[in-house]
């Protein structure tokens, strides 16, 4: 097999585990986001740890790399919150496409963070995407649904400018594992206090899901970060898209969730600004 092809198994393979994960945060019933946060990146310190462990990182913040870090992990830990509180509310498949809009959110925050030049024909597929993203919103149309929606696109803005963090510590040199770690543990600590003074209890079933969504939030991490060290993002990075799929599918079977045709065409209207940026990226890199 092919390092692409892997690539490719192992980017639907974290799609997949994404799917779940939102589906458990969903079955967890009605607790806070914020509780839903916390028992995630929990999990997700553990299998940080370990992963520092086996790779031989030392875990110290590295000279200059604090602010970065911690700009990264707060709007991570915002863009956790958002999208959370959105799959409680919407649909699966409405709140993973809303969240998936984090690429070209990284693209605009890219050109304002880093000074990087945004081609006209990606600025053109970063304005196509938010126009998608306006038919699952649905602005006027479904009240209940709007707040919810424009919250997940929030969310979704969030992951895109922490992805520009992490994109600026890479190049710095901070290694991958310590980034989600450090990310992780800042998570747990500013979401601490929330639970200390107003806990809400929880069902056996409750904390299991909340359990599996961390591990499913864990597996989903690393073979995403496999993926791109088997392939460029340039090659696979489309595939990540596969999650609407699986979230529609598991949204129908678990939850007897159908997205109406508005978000259908969000769907469409988002993936094909992808796509296009996807054959974009690979004809100039050829």
């Amino acid at each position: 097999m092919s390092q692409k092809n892997k690539g490719i198994i192992l980017i639907i393979t974290s799609a997949f585990f994404f799917a779940l994960m939102n589906m458990m945060v969903r079955l967890a019933g009605d607790l806070p986001s914020i509780e839903k946060s916390f028992f995630r990146n929990f999990v997700a310190v553990f299998f940080a740890l370990i992963a520092l462990k086996k790779s031989h990182t030392p875990v110290h913040i590295p000279k200059g790399q604090l602010k970065n870090l911690l700009m990264r992990s707060i709007c991570g830990t915002l863009g956790i919150l958002c999208n959370y509180y959105a799959i409680d509310h919407l649909m699966l498949a409405d709140a993973s496409i809303l969240n998936k809009l984090s690429p070209f959110f990284a693209i605009l925050f890219s050109f304002l963070l880093l000074k990087e030049k945004i081609h006209p024909f990606a600025a053109s597929c970063v304005c196509i995407a938010f126009i998608g993203s306006l038919f699952v919103i649905k602005p006027g149309f479904a009240s209940v649904t709007a707040l919810p929606a424009f919250i997940g696109l929030l969310g979704g803005m969030g992951a895109g400018i922490a992805y520009t963090y992490v994109r600026i510590l890479g190049t710095n040199g901070v290694k991958g594992p310590f980034i989600v770690l450090f990310f992780s543990a800042f998570s747990c600590i500013v979401t601490l206090p929330y639970l200390i003074f107003d806990f809400h209890p929880m069902t056996l079933a409750q904390f299991g899901c909340l359990l599996l969504a961390g591990l499913f939030a864990s597996g989903g991490q690393f073979t995403i970060t496999a993926a791109y060290t088997c392939a460029p993002a340039g090659e696979i990075s489309i595939y990540d898209y596969s999650q609407i799929i699986f979230s529609t599918i598991l949204g129908f079977l678990f939850l007897r969730q159908i997205p109406d045709l508005w978000s259908f065409v969000g769907y469409g209207i988002i993936i094909a600004a992808s796509v296009a940026m996807f054959l974009f990226n690979n004809r100039k890199r050829a």
